[in-house]
């Protein structure tokens, strides 16, 4: 006799092995493993984040559900190689949560946010040095991050060991200066190889910048692009309207135009005095 399935959580368990069954299961999930899983893995954490940048508390509420999937998928393929289940998963976690929360959990105390992050990564290099990892500072930054959250992550873990600038405004000159290097390729008619190099050299300065200054890179790259892409929107829409064509001039003023209706009426008459 069939234990009730009761628990959302074990209904899902359930389902997921029924679709990886060899014999009843849907083909497409039989398939799969962890290398073909994970780009979807990743697009759903993506998915997550756009419905809380949109704030659209429906679309979060599915979101977390795919991306749940996307761990009991994870979990199951473990469980069919003996390797670990779903369980373990959850119980791993929890273990962790408890034993990097010591002032929670424990009888430690830790009085600001500030301290809670350095006795977090402290917490971290203890459990690395335990497990006998005793390699660079910059070990355990996915490979799979985002180019500009990686690079925050990687200039963050180089300034445990005290490799950083002193605040935000010492980075603007590195970040000059690469713009002065990329000039100078330009001048000299660089190879599309060195001009590569030196826009990468760039945007990890800028990312240092971003980093220093407390601001997600990712985040603010997204957001100029939404706001990029709503403004260029409008321009299409008035370019249309006005029968303008591909024109440079005229195109940069309608653009200023569309700057010029976002503006709160406060930076307008800041603008104006």
């Amino acid at each position: 006799m069939t234990r009730p399935i009761d628990r959302p959580i074990d209904r899902l368990l359930a389902i997921m092995a029924r679709l990886r069954d060899p014999e009843r299961g849907c083909p497409w999930d039989r398939e799969q493993n962890f290398a073909t899983i994970a780009p979807y893995t990743i697009e759903e954490a993506y998915e997550v984040a756009d419905a809380i940048e949109r704030g659209d508390i429906t679309a979060l509420k599915d979101e977390l559900g795919d991306l749940l999937l996307q761990v009991v998928f994870h979990a199951r393929m473990a469980e069919e190689a003996g390797l670990f289940g779903f369980e373990e998963v959850a119980a791993a976690i929890a273990d962790k949560m408890e034993r990097r929360h010591p002032h929670v959990f424990g009888d430690a105390e830790i009085a600001s946010v500030a301290a809670q992050n350095e006795a977090w990564e402290a917490h971290k290099a203890a459990e690395r040095e335990a497990s006998g990892d005793a390699g660079s500072v910059l070990d355990g930054v996915a490979l799979a991050l985002p180019a500009l959250l990686r690079a925050a992550k990687i200039s963050r873990r180089a300034a445990r060991i005290g490799f950083d600038w002193p605040d935000a405004r010492a980075v603007l000159p590195k970040i000059a200066e690469e713009i002065a290097e990329i000039e100078a390729e330009l001048d000299d008619g660089a190879a599309p190889a060195a001009l590569e190099e030196e826009i990468g050299d760039l945007l990890f300065a800028a990312a240092n910048l971003a980093r220093k200054l407390d601001v997600e890179p990712e985040t603010a790259l997204r957001r100029a692009t939404a706001k990029f892409e709503r403004r260029f929107r409008a321009l299409e829409t008035l370019a249309r309207e006005r029968g303008i064509g591909p024109d440079l001039d005229a195109l940069e003023a309608l653009w200023e135009e569309v700057k010029a209706t976002e503006r709160s009426p406060q930076r307008r008459f800041r603008d104006s005095v």
